[in-house]
């Protein structure tokens, strides 16, 4: 086992040490200093810096060496429809950040009918929701050999590629199963999912002479999970995704158990051989079928998002249910938000249906989810306004407010900025209401008569109503 040093451990120093030191720009950044800066906190990428690539390669081997992440990054997928999973950096999100959010994958098999089938394939590729500002999207087709026949595989894989680019996970133990699904789709570089201690070298065959991912199956038991890849590697497989078997119910412990000592091993003691994505299949909880479907769903969202929690870079999910797949996708996002940067929209002057010289003129902050819950409350009450966004470097009303980052001053200078004056002919600005304790200074200093709004935007509407000539 070889012991590595942690992204958290790593200085700038280490970094700059290994440099041209030449200071020659061509990175974009003034000195190298502020590259390795950069480098350490995964702002930028090494191949920018030219001079090491063309004069420096055993330098730029040690640096790729100290900044490669100890869970590898696999890319499923080819061209734009690609989806790439792991490459982490840190066991937990504070430390740095996530990259690369789990990938979902929905279901089908090739015993469906094809209605059925392209009713979820339909409704994999159409599954969109935006969430402060983000779009929420799923990521690829598992299809399923549950025929375990060569032909119907071939056929239903042929059916899905004919109306989806969504990259694929193509399952089954069965080699010759695979094979048959993988002639369907030679250059597509699905995941082969997947290999075990009984079909390793077949699996291993097809990996390398298509060009794919490889997922190794060894449930519950990560000391031949662990051989197994060590097989695999030696062998000439170089992108491997683990799965440690997902167990719903009496096996849960178990589960959450194994992913975290796998991420573990990765990311505290620099296990090379653990160090890859991990797959997470919470559609085991379909494996013990309830009175009601509704039951097994619910099963499948909780045990969904426990592996996201759980260090999951992959889940295969049988629900296509909004109430399933939404609330998952938002804990998603919120896990693999940057935690050293705000969720922040751009500053500046938003304009709201058809508004006139007379509309009115309001104020917020850029935080992301203030902004949207504000936009949001607005358009669904067909108010035609103007709202001016101040840079409060994306922190909410009241802890901008707090913190000065939302001043008198910043909002005057603002109000000027986006021009505010010449849309409108007369001079009322609505703040928040909790940003009351700024209506004085804001007056004395913009020369805007300023109206206290309510707390909470969902009363935008009702205070217009009453308060706005």
């Amino acid at each position: 086992m070889t012991e590595k040093l942690g992204a958290k451990e790593l200085s700038p120093i280490d970094v700059y040490m290994l440099l041209p030191k030449t200071n020659c720009k061509k990175c974009g950044l003034e000195n190298c200093m502020a590259f390795a800066t950069k480098l350490v906190n995964r702002e930028i990428a090494l191949e920018l810096c030219t001079p090491l690539l063309e004069q420096y390669e055993k330098a730029y081997q040690k640096l790729w060496e100290m900044l490669k992440p100890p869970v590898k990054e696999v890319v499923v997928g080819t061209g734009d429809h690609s989806v790439k999973i792991g490459g982490k950096l840190v066991m937990y999100r504070h430390e740095l950040a996530y990259f690369n959010p789990t990938a979902f994958a929905i279901d089908v098999t090739d015993e469906m009918p094809d209605e059925e089938l392209m009713i979820r394939v339909k409704k994999t590729e159409g599954f969109s929701y935006t969430y402060i500002g983000r779009e929420l999207k799923l990521n690829t087709i598992a299809i399923r050999s549950t025929s375990n026949g060569p032909e119907k595989f071939n056929a239903a894989v042929k059916k899905v590629v004919e109306n989806t680019k969504l990259p694929l996970i193509l399952c089954s133990l069965h080699p010759e199963v695979v094979e048959a699904g993988l002639m369907a789709v030679p250059k597509a570089r699905p995941l082969i999912y997947a290999a075990n201690k009984d079909n390793w070298k077949d699996m291993a065959e097809l990996a390398l002479m298509y060009n794919c991912p490889l997922a190794v199956f060894a449930p519950n038991d990560l000391k031949l999970l662990r051989s197994l890849v060590k097989t695999l590697v030696d062998y000439g497989v170089e992108d491997l995704v683990l799965d440690p078997g997902t167990f719903p119910n009496e096996g849960l412990a178990d589960t959450i158990s194994n992913l975290t000592m796998i991420r573990r091993a990765a990311c505290k003691r620099g296990d090379e051989l653990l160090g890859f994505p991990i797959i997470g299949t919470p559609i085991t909880a379909w494996l013990e079928r309830a009175d009601a479907p509704e039951v097994n769903m619910w099963k499948e969202a909780y045990l969904t998002a426990l592996l996201i929690d759980r260090y999951a870079d992959l889940v295969i999910v049988h629900s296509t249910e909004g109430w399933v797949l939404l609330p998952t996708t938002i804990l998603r996002q919120n896990i693999y938000t940057d935690p050293r940067k705000p969720v922040a929209v751009e500053a500046g002057l938003k304009i709201f249906g058809q508004p006139d010289e007379n509309s009115p003129v309001m104020m917020t902050t850029n935080f992301a989810l203030t902004y949207y819950t504000v936009a949001s409350d607005v358009e669904s009450a067909g108010v035609n306004c103007y709202l001016i966004v101040v840079d409060t470097e994306g922190l909410a009303v009241d802890s901008s407010v707090a913190g000065r980052k939302l001043t008198a001053e910043k909002i005057a200078e603002t109000i000027k900025l986006v021009k505010a004056e010449d849309k409108v002919k007369h001079r009322k600005l609505i703040i928040p209401g909790k940003a009351a304790r700024l209506s004085g200074e804001i007056q004395e200093l913009s020369g805007w008569e300023v109206l206290v709004g309510p707390r909470d935007s969902s009363e935008i509407p009702k205070f217009l109503q009453e308060k706005w000539q």
